[in-house]
């Protein structure tokens, strides 16, 4: 099939190569505009750009797909339109322009986890199976009939960067195949069944540890934010990140937010037993061993279990 591709970051390139693969003419690839990366600020290509020029592809870059897109990518003719992870909606008349329409790859159960974050809410929510989807683009968000979808069972350490990378690959093989059906005429869609839930798009607020929670909620949230936006606590009030985390093995319970060096990390404090955290970037340092940071700090730090500096 003539397609045209929309995706901008790392989780959309395994689709673009999929798709590419399997024979299909690529006629442009539609991603968001370079953007300024690291300290020096260097316009930088999104990662989908830098694999659209080593596949030698037509690249259209474009912040948002209003009249000008839609008029380029009219102009190419596709025959179907493919988005992954484009970061942009999709509206009429650019909708109903391919003969077959839009199709999606989400990183959900759907009708469950609609949104821009489907992957950090599932995992913020507890839940213990997500998956992909491809779907028909309809108007309404997220709402359009179902090609296929693919079960996933989250391993218990999980992060929410860690899902997506495995979703990224098997995804891309789901979608690889509902255009192998759409291309022979043995697609079929059904409509979405079940509660529609809302994944909105996460903000550095979403990263904040709450210690009163139970521990489990804790550890919910942090690989669900991890490792974007971050996961962070305040500490005498200024941001402290918890880069890494997991489970305690066994440890008496500690008052929430307070902290107890050990041998692997330090054990912190949560509404029911603790967490072992085992990698942290103090407000203005490096990166660095938690077990390492407890050993230069002076006395029994308590992480503040509000915002604000409340213990």
């Amino acid at each position: 099939m003539r397609i045209v591709f929309a995706g901008t970051p790392s989780v959309a390139v395994p689709s673009l190569r999929a798709l590419h693969a399997a024979g299909h003419e690529i006629a442009a690839v539609v991603t968001r505009p370079d953007a300024p990366l690291g300290r020096k600020r260097v316009l930088t290509p999104s990662p989908v750009a830098a694999a659209a020029a080593e596949l030698d592809l037509p690249v259209i870059r474009a912040a948002r797909l209003d009249a000008g897109a839609t008029e380029r990518i009219a102009s190419l003719e596709p025959d179907l339109a493919v988005v992954v992870a484009y970061g942009g909606l999709v509206r009429e008349p650019l909708l109903s322009l391919p003969p077959h329409g839009w199709i999606n790859l989400h990183f959900s159960l759907l009708p469950r986890w609609r949104g821009a974050a489907p992957v950090q809410r599932a995992l913020m929510a507890g839940d213990r199976v997500t998956g992909a989807a491809v779907f028909r683009l309809v108007p309404e968000l997220d709402a359009g009939d179902v090609f296929g979808e693919l079960r996933y069972d989250v391993p218990e350490d999980a992060t929410a960067g860690d899902v997506l990378d495995t979703l990224a690959e098997s995804g891309a093989s789901l979608l690889a195949d509902v255009v192998a059906g759409i291309a022979a005429g043995t697609a079929v869609a059904v409509a979405q069944e079940g509660e529609a839930t809302h994944a909105a798009k996460l903000t550095i607020d979403d990263g904040l540890l709450d210690w009163t929670a139970p521990a489990e909620r804790v550890l919910d949230r942090f690989r669900g934010v991890t490792p974007e936006p971050g996961a962070h606590t305040t500490l005498d009030g200024a941001r402290f990140k918890i880069l890494a985390a997991r489970r305690a093995e066994s440890a008496d319970v500690l008052a929430p937010g307070h902290v107890v060096p050990v041998t692997d990390g330090v054990l912190v404090g949560t509404g029911t037993q603790p967490i072992l955290v085992e990698r942290v970037q103090p407000a203005g340092k490096a990166a660095m061993a938690a077990a390492d940071w407890a050993r230069g700090t002076r006395g029994a730090p308590v992480f503040d279990v509000a915002p604000g500096g409340e213990h």
